[in-house]
């Protein structure tokens, strides 16, 4: 990799568009004063990211752009571009992630812009980047930001002035370390943004709890809700099913019946006579009895279904009442706490009355025994009380009331049937009694008005039918209301065995008490609830996945801080013993002997305290910090301090020392600004056989007034202002200029 081009436009004094090529090692820049020679190193640092615009002598953006003159007018922006050859690809940029990312471009190009309202654009290869991206390449070719690659007139002996601390952090971009500190940074922001988000994801679980813990709570309701509603539909499948086989049959049954009846009613009405026979009154009598004993009969059995519906729904209401009582009575004992109090508040009572031996100091600590002993047995009292509630027993008066009525409705419906049975006999011994045709005349009445009498109560009985399948179809849609449309089911349910209609009035029974405990559970939302549960849940799942990811990433960053910072401090320490070796080898040749080195020392600092703690000085932190010191050592002298040198002496010796940083990681090029101004001609052979020496591993730009600096250059740049104000270059090679001087 190798510095190729220079290009300045509108930049201060270079009005125009003007090329540097840097074909040779070393190449100077000369001119007479305020002629622009400055101007291409501020250039170089313009376009490198230097944002302090002191160190390029301005106060604002602004000031960069060319000014006009009398024949040129006013610049619409400053931009410089630095071309690189990147043949080796060696230029690398580092992503968010602190991972390298190699360029496959030849020629590398960075240029920057600065308008009149002090917008910075900053251009990699014609694509806009931001400074920190230009930053990151730089480090990558160990161009840091410390400017430690370009040393400036009057800017030779700034490492010397440096903090320890400050000289440090040169020393550490000299060395290419700061391609770590980038990723440092880097790691550093992402495990403060990761352990943001570690935060804000524990305090949305945190705040999702409750929630989370209200839906599982209702969904553990409606899975309860939906274990009764499965129970009922069971139940309802095969009651539905039978109900429905029954009520078909008997609804067929009754439609045979009634047209045999009335068949038979036809073919025997014209054989009764007109003429009614007395003995045959009192048959019709126990006729017209008979049938009203039947009416009764039946109305009692309906009356019986009912009831049975009505003791159903009661025994459900009563086992809601008791699970709610027993609710109330577990929240109503004393809790283990208030046992405990009571327990000790008795035992400190007993301990107190043991302590006292005059018997009227102890009865009020027994009166307050007992008043304790009172209260617990009147609170114990009161639960037993409560567990029979007024609300229990009128629902378990109504239930006994209802088995009794069943019960004298059991029994009525059997004397009925005694009933009939007895009229049935007695009309048979009367038509036994009469004279043969009488015997027929009657037999024909008599059956004239059973069948009446058997029309009439199918008659009844289609009516029952009809309430019954109204209910029927009633119960459809009461429990499609309870467990939706899979009632419809219990079309497909096979059965085997007769219809019991005992059994059936006891699966009703059953399914009553079910559609109560339905009823007190609620939660016909029951599915939009576990909807929004399942998704609450995998939102947690989710940010439980996250909240791990996010530890491991903390973990990772952690680690590869604390790798970081190992490799940085290993690397230091070996670069300042590398430095060391050619600082002494310069110091010598500058000096003629003598000795120079870099020392580590570490620094006490305070740290400073937020502006809401208060000024305690004890609780002040004390903080480490590193940093470097130089020590010298001049040959036939006793001076071993810096600020002891003299201006030439601090003069060589930050040279000395800069040359050697250079040495061990050297850049791609160093920029010296009349560095060699206030040099001898003895030392300026020597600065000039180092300038010889760097070449070799670095390209030089000089910028300089110094004839034997000037022969080490292969190119000379010449840099003069015209009448028109602007700064103007004109490129020799040296070879060419000695001939022509010749």
């Amino acid at each position: 990799m190798r510095l190729k081009t220079l290009e300045l436009n509108g930049f201060k004094s270079f009005s125009q568009k003007t090329v540097l090529s840097f074909e040779s090692p070393v190449i100077c820049v000369v001119g007479p004063n305020g002629s622009g020679k400055s101007n291409v190193v501020e250039a170089i640092r313009f376009v490198l990211g230097e944002q302090s615009m002191k160190s390029m002598r301005g106060k604002a953006g602004t000031d960069l752009i060319w000014k006009g003159s009398k024949n040129l007018p006013k610049g619409s922006r400053a931009s410089v571009s630095i071309y690189f050859d990147n043949g080796d690809k060696v230029f690398k940029m580092i992503n968010d992630g602190g991972e390298n990312i190699d360029l496959n471009f030849s020629t590398i190009s960075i240029s920057r812009e600065v308008y009149p309202d002090g917008v910075n654009k900053y251009i990699l290869n014609g694509s806009e980047v931001r400074l920190k991206d230009i930053n990151n390449l730089l480090a990558s070719v160990n161009i840091g930001s410390s400017g430690h690659h370009i040393i400036s007139q009057g800017e030779a002996d700034r490492i010397l002035n440096a903090s320890p601390k400050d000289r440090k952090e040169m020393i550490e971009d000299a060395l290419g370390l700061k391609i770590y500190q980038y990723k440092i940074k880097e790691s550093t922001r992402k495990l403060e943004r990761t352990e943001e988000n570690m935060k804000e994801v524990t305090m949305l679980r945190r705040e999702n709890a409750p929630h989370l813990n209200f839906l599982r709570k209702q969904v553990e309701k409606f899975e309860k809700t939906k274990e009764l509603q499965n129970n009922l539909l069971s139940l309802y499948r095969e009651y539905l099913k039978r109900e429905s086989v029954y009520l078909e049959k008997e609804k067929k049954d009754l439609n045979n019946e009634k047209h045999k009846i009335t068949t038979e009613l036809k073919d025997i009405t014209p054989k009764i006579s007109d003429n009614e026979n007395d003995n045959s009154i009192q048959g019709n009598k126990k006729i017209e009895e008979l049938k009203i004993v039947e009416q009764k009969l039946s109305e009692i059995r309906n009356l019986k279904g009912e009831m049975s519906r009505k003791l159903g729904r009661i025994e459900g209401m009563i086992e809601s009442e008791e699970r709610r009582l027993a609710k109330e009575i577990e929240i109503s004992i004393f809790s283990p706490e208030e046992v405990k109090g009571l327990v000790a508040e008795i035992n400190s009572s007993i301990d107190d009355a043991i302590l006292k031996n005059d018997l009227e100091e102890i009865r009020p600590i027994l009166k307050r025994i007992k008043e304790i002993l009172n209260h617990f047995d009147k609170n114990k009292n009161q639960i037993e009380k409560d567990k029979n509630s007024l609300e229990i027993s009128k629902l378990k008066n109504t239930q006994n009331e209802l088995l009794q009525e069943i019960k004298i409705l059991e029994n009525k419906e059997k004397e009925m049937e005694i009933e009939i049975q007895r009229f049935k006999n007695e009309i048979n011994k009367e038509m036994e009694a009469l004279r043969d045709k009488e015997r027929e005349k009657f037999s024909f009445k008599v059956r004239h008005q059973e069948l009446s009498s058997a029309l009439n109560l199918i008659n009844v009985k289609e009516q029952n039918l009809g309430r019954e399948i109204e209910a029927f179809e009633n119960e459809i849609k009461e429990g499609s209301v309870l467990i939706g449309g899979d009632i419809l089911s219990y079309k497909e349910f096979v059965f085997e065995g007769t219809i019991d209609r005992n059994i059936q009035e006891e699966q009703r029974r059953k399914i009553e008490r079910i559609k109560i405990k339905l009823e007190d559970a609620g939660g016909n939302n029951g599915f939009e609830i576990k909807k929004e549960f399942d998704a609450v849940v995998e939102r947690d799942n989710f940010l439980a996945k996250e909240l791990l990811d996010l530890e491991k990433s903390i973990v990772s960053l952690q680690e590869l801080l604390s790798s970081l910072k190992d490799k940085i401090d290993s690397e230091f320490k070996e670069g300042i013993k590398k430095i060391n070796v050619e600082f002494q080898e310069f110091f010598s040749v500058m000096f003629g002997g003598g000795a120079g080195s870099l020392s580590v020392v570490v620094e006490n600092k305070k740290k400073k305290k937020a502006e809401d703690e208060e000024e305690d000085m004890e609780d002040e932190e004390i903080v480490f910090e590193q940093g470097i010191e130089i020590n010298v050592s001049l040959p036939h002298k006793k001076v071993k301090e810096l600020h002891a040198l003299s201006g030439g002496e601090r003069s060589l010796t930050s040279i000395a020392l800069l040359f050697a940083m250079s040495q061990v990681n050297p850049p791609p090029f160093l920029v010296l600004d009349e560095t060699d101004a206030a040099l001898d001609e003895a030392n300026s052979r020597k600065y000039g056989d180092m300038i010889e020496k760097l070449s070799k591993r670095s390209q030089l730009v000089v910028v300089t007034h110094n004839r034997e600096t000037m022969s080490r250059a292969g190119v000379l740049y010449g840099v003069t202002i015209g009448a028109d104000g602007a700064s103007k270059l004109l490129s020799v090679k040296f070879d060419e200029a000695v001939s022509i001087a010749k």
